[in-house]
């Protein structure tokens, strides 16, 4: 799977996985750059089940661990149920990138131009939990 972030083409990333027996429940991949982790991924099979959170909060071990002062993510505009969980996970808002979304068209043409519940898909919208 191709991810773009920052308009950046991101080949590979660290992460860690859930599993429930022999089946894979959730993801989340990240990377550290100097004093901070970023969250590049977090994807739940089964929502509202607690894997999400206990993926960010391993996240959140390793990233204390490793000497990261903050961790931040990017989520879209359309993407409410993230900007919700984020926000009860105890991240903040910083910055609203407009119209990013359609510079990461440039290298992954395949972005839908309606997200979410028919939102259009324009924005990132940035994170961020001090540690």
């Amino acid at each position: 799977m191709q991810m773009v972030v920052h308009g950046e083409n991101i080949a590979s990333a660290d992460g860690f996985y859930a599993c429930e027996g022999n089946e894979i429940t959730g993801l989340i991949t990240c990377r550290l750059i100097g004093k901070e982790m970023e969250i590049l991924s977090l994807d739940s099979l089964h929502e509202r089940q607690g894997t999400g959170t206990a993926l960010l909060n391993e996240a959140i071990v390793k990233a204390k661990s490793m000497g990261a002062e903050r961790i931040k993510l990017i989520t879209t505009n359309d993407n409410l149920p993230a900007t919700r969980f984020y926000q009860k996970c105890g991240f903040h808002r910083t910055r609203l990138y407009r119209n990013a979304v359609e510079q990461a068209r440039m290298l992954k043409p395949e972005i839908p131009l309606i997200g979410m519940e028919g939102i259009p898909l324009q924005d990132e919208i940035e994170f961020e939990m001090v540690l």
